[in-house]
């Protein structure tokens, strides 16, 4: 087990790397915290659960001035599935602070994604970006980039509409893109040509249902409720898969079942935090309580001096062979720093 001063000493060095990453060149890969995407907006959500659990003055501080430099510039921003990521953090910061400044910036996303934003065949949230509307298109990735802000905005608004479509999207998002066969899931389901694409068990985009399913199951306490209970079963078939395919080092590589590709550090990151989550609250067996540290263990130990977190992925989007996930390049990310700092955080709750 971790002390809690070394887990939070590792995250107050993951901090100081992501704000570093932001100065000087704005265009320094994904390692950078001034725009409004999707790795900003993972990172900010780690910095928040890092406040969350271990009480930092200074990171509440900083996520205050980051809202108070770019909620003025959010309306103007193209939404998007990725766009929406950002949003996360605000309100969850909200629910903390009441700060009527964030309010309408909440209902108006959320009223967006619930009513604007493009839907596939049976209502699911097409993955549209900001360079392409992927025409009938769920992504694994959608689960954490939008579908977690729906459902905390719904608990903060008191909106039940938008909590049940939550739990619709993860249901719908299961059927379509996890297999009955390995129990993982591809990266992506077209209804449009009624395949998946390469039929890659991604290792990040394992990572976001992995970790998703755990936050979200987490902000409930009725676990009859019959979408919560098929969302955990899926959530149990997966974990079971990922046991088998955990690396000896603790690592995961970057697709999932083939070999002869790297290793790679924020989707472990991103595993670790949503097993030893659902362990702790009892989504799944004990058992995998080894598999989370040790798959813990494997990302600190990717923490370099300066807290870069190395070995991260550079973001991905739909592979139609294998190949292109094998030749993605490997660059520090802020969404690497975002996932180890939900790690940390799950790191400092384990008795």
């Amino acid at each position: 087990m971790y002390s809690k001063e070394f887990l939070s000493q590792k995250a107050m060095l993951v901090l100081d790397m992501l704000r570093n990453g932001s100065e000087g060149d704005a265009n320094r890969g994904h390692l950078h915290m001034e725009n409004w995407e999707w790795p900003t907006g993972v990172a900010l959500y780690g910095i928040w659960k890092t406040h969350e659990r271990m009480d930092e003055k200074e990171t509440l501080d900083y996520l205050i001035s980051w809202y108070d430099r770019w909620l003025p510039k959010s309306e103007t921003i193209h939404r998007n599935v990725n766009t929406v990521c950002p949003m996360l953090a605000l309100a969850n910061l909200y629910a903390r602070t009441r700060n009527e400044t964030y309010l309408q910036h909440i209902v108006n996303w959320a009223e967006w994604v619930m009513n604007v934003m493009p839907r596939t065949e049976f209502g699911g949230l097409q993955h549209i970006t900001v360079w392409n509307k992927h025409y009938q298109q769920l992504w694994a990735d959608t689960l954490f980039m939008t579908c977690l802000f729906l459902l905390k905005a719904g608990q903060v608004l008191d909106r039940r509409d938008m909590i049940e479509e939550a739990k619709y999207q993860f249901l719908i998002h299961a059927k379509y893109l996890q297999e009955q066969r390995s129990g993982l899931l591809t990266h992506g389901w077209t209804f449009d040509l009624r395949h998946s694409f390469a039929g890659a068990h991604w290792a990040r985009g394992n990572s976001w249902f992995t970790a998703a399913s755990a936050e979200m199951l987490s902000q409930f306490n009725d676990h009859n409720d019959a979408s919560l209970r098929m969302i955990r079963s899926c959530l149990q078939d997966q974990i079971q898969a990922l046991w088998k395919l955990q690396r000896e080092s603790g690592l995961f590589t970057t697709l999932l079942d083939v070999e002869e590709v790297y290793e790679e550090t924020s989707a472990t990151a991103a595993i670790a935090y949503g097993v030893l989550r659902s362990v702790r609250l009892g989504y799944v067996s004990e058992s995998y309580c080894e598999m989370g540290m040790k798959a813990a263990e494997a990302v600190i130990n990717k923490i370099a001096p300066d807290g870069t977190v190395m070995g991260v992925s550079s973001g991905t989007g739909m592979g139609h062979d294998l190949d292109f996930y094998k030749k993605i390049k490997q660059v520090p990310t802020a969404y690497g720093q975002g996932l180890t700092f939900l790690m940390l955080t799950e790191l400092s709750l384990i008795g």
